[in-house]
């Protein structure tokens, strides 16, 4: 899940090198952090965040599919 994730935000962004995600399992749920570079914020979550609401969609699915429960948390950049 954790690359699943990766690849859709290098994907997404001008500099993949700044793309970041933590995995963080507890049982059977596992939250991710993704962490991108300041400028390319707007491109991760999308008008009205609906490029993020879609890859959120795509992590559950993910999730689903191996019996897990999963979440994703875009982190504001310092």
């Amino acid at each position: 899940m954790k690359a699943l994730i990766e690849y859709i935000a290098r994907s997404l962004v001008d500099d993949p090198t700044q793309v970041h995600v933590t995995e963080v399992r507890g049982g059977s749920h596992v939250n991710l952090d993704l962490e991108v570079a300041k400028e390319d914020m707007g491109r991760v979550i999308g008008r009205g965040g609906r490029v993020a609401n879609a890859v959120r969609v795509l992590l559950r699915v993910a999730a689903a599919r191996d019996g897990k429960r999963a979440s994703l948390d875009i982190v504001e950049p310092e």
